[in-house]
């Protein structure tokens, strides 16, 4: 499932609402009872500004940075040179803004703040997907994001040719080490998961080839390879083919951009991976004034 093809389409209702919600939030958190350094401009002075790429980058965030302005002052006008996803290079405009000065001060670092931030995700996940192109397997994110800001950075997921697992904790069942034990064995939870009938998907996590064939004994449909190595996860794709296939078999834990064609070649369907939306580090942006009237 890709959670902004189905639940959040870009330019839905659902959709601008989400970007409204972050957008205000940010700004209130923001500006709070006023912005003192922009009060320092006169209130009639227009101006126009640029926001420029300092380093190469895959383009994410323009709905936040279109509504952050707007939000502030609705006269304000910006001029898109690149389109969401692209790719560009360092020092490359993205855009041209005009409108009342103060607004576009006020506005300025929330808005640059979703875009360097969004744009981080979607350049990261983007080098992992490059890295294993041709291969049968996909790049999921996970819930290892920036607090409050998940769903935008599961949408950047997605800009920078990534999938989209779970939302939440309620959005689906995965079993991991924790619950077997507190459970008192993969058999067990299981059935406990089947019995819950949520109708929401159910995903185990499994940290060898015994507890992969428990699993698999025990019903599962879809299994996580816990830090599995190259050579234990050709044999757990090996062995569910034998099977039947009865599983999509997901790897997790110890993968980077120096292994995960390796990982990929191996037949798994899917590599999950933190450090798109955990570890990744914002974007090089500015915003410069070019003319004022």
């Amino acid at each position: 499932m890709t959670l902004f093809n189905q639940h959040y389409p870009p330019s839905s209702m659902a959709f601008n609402h989400l970007v409204l919600k972050q957008v205000q939030a940010a700004l209130e958190e923001d500006i709070g009872t006023g912005d003192l350094t922009a009060s320092l401009v006169p209130a009639e002075q227009q101006v126009t500004a640029t926001i420029i790429a300092r380093e190469t980058a895959v383009i994410c965030g323009i709905p936040w940075v279109q509504t952050c302005f707007n939000q502030v002052d609705a006269s304000v006008k910006i001029n898109w040179q690149v389109t969401e996803g692209e790719r560009v290079q360092a020092n490359q405009v993205l855009c041209e803004i005009t409108g009342p000065a103060r607004a576009l001060l006020t506005a300025e670092r929330c808005a640059l703040n979703f875009l360097q931030t969004l744009s981080a995700t979607a350049t990261e996940t983007r080098k992992y997907v490059d890295a294993m192109d041709g291969t049968q397997s996909q790049i999921l994110d996970t819930r290892k994001t920036i607090p409050n800001l998940r769903l935008a950075q599961k949408y950047a997921v997605t800009v920078g040719g990534g999938h989209n697992q779970r939302l939440a904790l309620y959005d689906g069942i995965l079993i991991k080490e924790n619950h077997i034990a507190s459970a008192g064995s993969i058999g067990a939870v299981m059935a406990q998961a089947f019995a819950l009938n949520s109708g929401k998907s159910i995903q185990i996590e499994v940290e060898n080839m015994f507890q992969l064939k428990e699993a698999l004994a025990a019903g599962a449909t879809s299994i996580l390879l816990d830090n599995f190595s190259t050579d234990q996860l050709t044999e757990a794709v090996q062995f569910n083919q034998q099977s039947g296939k009865r599983a999509v078999l997901e790897a997790s834990g110890g993968i980077g951009l120096n292994n995960v064609r390796e990982i990929a070649l191996t037949g798994v369907d899917r590599i999950s991976i933190g450090a798109i939306t955990k570890n990744v580090q914002a974007i090089d942006l500015s915003m410069r004034v070019i003319h004022t009237s």
